[in-house]
């Protein structure tokens, strides 16, 4: 018996091998990526050589954290700024892998169903979820959130 997958191993190594590809295109530090299927398993994970020991973690949780709020990363941060209580609760529940900074991008079919989710960690959270967003859309499935800040460039570690 074979198991169907929403997210194919195919695509999930598109999708980060392109996101690495903006990374160095645009100059970025060293990125580590994940793609997770719509259960929060890791499909592909790659990080770049010079990449720091935690930036999978970090890319991992992103990722996971936009999976089980069901909303991009950015969008947990926007919300629960001012909510730091909730923020820790949610950080106990899911025993310390949500990480709730841009960079966790959810991945949509074209039913508008999501399928996973990509998480980018390496420069600073805008830059990072440029690379999530562009390569979700390098793979013809549809981010969300659907453009990055207009401000990415300029985003500063």
């Amino acid at each position: 018996m074979q198991i169907k997958t929403l997210l194919s191993l195919e695509v999930a190594d598109k999708i980060v091998d392109q996101a690495l590809q903006l990374g160095s295109v645009e100059a970025m530090h060293p990125l580590a990526v994940a793609v997770l299927d719509n259960g929060g398993h890791p499909v592909v994970v790659k990080r770049q050589d010079g990449a720091g020991i935690m930036r999978c973690d970090i890319a991992i949780g992103k990722a996971w954290g936009a999976l089980g709020m069901g909303m991009p990363s950015k969008l947990i941060r926007d919300r629960l700024s001012d909510r730091p209580a909730f923020q820790s609760a949610l950080a106990a529940v899911s025993s310390g892998r949500f990480v709730p900074v841009p960079g966790g991008v959810l991945i949509n079919d074209g039913n508008n169903e999501t399928i996973g989710a990509v998480g980018v960690s390496g420069d600073t959270s805008d830059k990072d979820e440029y690379c999530a967003i562009q390569a979700i859309l390098a793979a013809s499935y549809k981010p969300d959130p659907p453009l990055p800040s207009e401000t990415w460039r300029e985003s500063k570690l």
